[in-house]
């Protein structure tokens, strides 16, 4: 894998980061800040309605820089964004601080993707893809717990000064290893948008919505349901989401290399396994060992789904690759958000906290469906163009020896 997918990965790590690492220092952000934990916890949500803003809107208004550049400018709107948030002397200058890195956010890691796709063969595009995703899944397992002790022992702002030590390190890279590409010239506005108005583009992003939505739904409250209701204490928490992040680790590299070979596989599997792992996960959560392993391959299967739903993106929006990539980050984000609204709206309506994971499998399946009627009706005139013109490449770009 060439050395500038690894300076991607770097910023990936420290988007990351700077994204999930908030939660553990909420308290002594709303206590630094005079401001209530319920107060505090909006910065999780500004960051990813940040995210859902700026994903598309900066795609789109760059889209003709050459993508070395944007992806510099990107990260360092990012750097600045972290370095505003470590020194900011009030709540409403730290939620300015976290909106300017979300912009950043869903922009850089659509144009991360498109890049990192472009750099190896056809074949390899997948583990280039989940080369970008391990950046983001090492930090849950190592650079959140990392900036949660930090944050914890030093004070909430080094914390952030530790993201933005990672996000320059990932910024150097960029500039060192990335080569220089072709700007996209010939893109225009009706292009653009006719392309993201495509009905394959269109159920590949509400695939994302629904799918990574029931993730959401029960990871937002795994702290919750797992001393509630499986009987763990609060210390054995950070446990739990190592644990996980474990899982992402392992699902988000097994899903790329699957996505090379067979993307339609990957993509369904990789729902089915999340709808079902969702589903068991109800009986297991009542049994800690259960539910430990539960944890994990709930967690390989949520991010074995982003390689192939960012591959499919890209291939299906040909005209606009680095546009609808970002539109999918921000569908994970919009997933992001109406998650845990499900999740609070099912505990106050008194279902409790394991059902949960039985609505997260609802949800989910959703987007299941959703992945089975997009690649069946891409197949359809695919089809009618293999009888008429016999070509050689199967639907989907998938290798004529691949079809079943």
């Amino acid at each position: 894998m060439p050395l500038a997918v690894l300076a991607l990965a770097i910023s990936g790590f420290a988007i990351g980061v700077a994204e999930f690492v908030i939660a553990g220092l909420l308290p002594d952000i709303g206590s630094a800040l005079s401001v209530s934990t319920p107060t505090a916890g909006l910065l999780v949500s500004g960051y990813a309605i940040g995210v859902v803003v700026g994903a598309p809107t900066l795609a789109f208004a760059a889209r003709r820089m050459e993508r070395r550049r944007l992806l510099i400018q990107l990260m360092a709107l990012f750097l600045a964004g972290t370095v505003l948030s470590a020194i900011a002397p009030t709540y409403a200058v730290l939620m300015a601080g976290r909106i300017v890195s979300a912009l950043a956010h869903g922009a850089f890691f659509g144009v991360a993707m498109v890049v990192a796709a472009g750099l190896v063969a056809e074949d390899k595009r997948g583990r280039a893809i989940s080369m970008i995703g391990a950046g983001l899944t090492l930090s849950t397992v190592l650079g959140v717990p990392l900036g949660t002790l930090v944050g914890q022992h030093l004070g909430w702002r080094w914390a952030f000064w530790l993201v933005a030590l990672c996000a320059a390190a990932g910024l150097a890279g960029i500039a060192a290893l990335v080569p220089v590409s072709r700007p996209d010239t010939a893109a225009d506005l009706r292009s653009e948008i006719s392309v993201l108005r495509r009905p394959a583009v269109v159920l590949t992003l509400l695939t994302t919505v629904f799918g990574f939505g029931g993730v959401m739904t029960s990871y937002t409250y795994i702290a919750d349901t797992m001393t509630r209701v499986t009987g763990f204490s609060a210390g054995a928490v950070t446990m739990i989401t190592m644990i996980f992040g474990l899982g992402m680790f392992a699902g988000n590299l097994v899903g790329g290399r699957l996505t090379d070979r067979r993307p339609t596989l990957a993509l369904w599997g990789s729902l089915a396994l999340l709808v079902a792992v969702l589903a068991v996960f109800t009986l297991t959560v009542h049994s800690k060992p259960a539910a430990c392993v539960t944890v994990f391959f709930f967690g390989a299967a949520a991010f074995a789904t982003i390689p192939p739903l960012q591959t499919r993106i890209m291939r299906q929006a040909d005209g606009a690759p680095t546009l609808a990539s970002a539109s999918n980050i921000a569908a994970f984000n919009l997933a992001n958000t109406a998650g845990p609204l499900l999740g609070g709206w099912v505990i106050s309506a008194g279902f409790g906290y394991a059902a949960l994971n039985g609505a997260a499998a609802l949800v989910s399946a959703v987007g299941l469906v959703l992945a089975l009627v997009t690649v069946a009706a891409g197949r359809a005139p695919a089809r009618s163009r293999v009888t008429n013109a016999a070509p050689a490449v199967a639907p989907d770009n998938e290798p004529l020896s691949a079809q079943s």
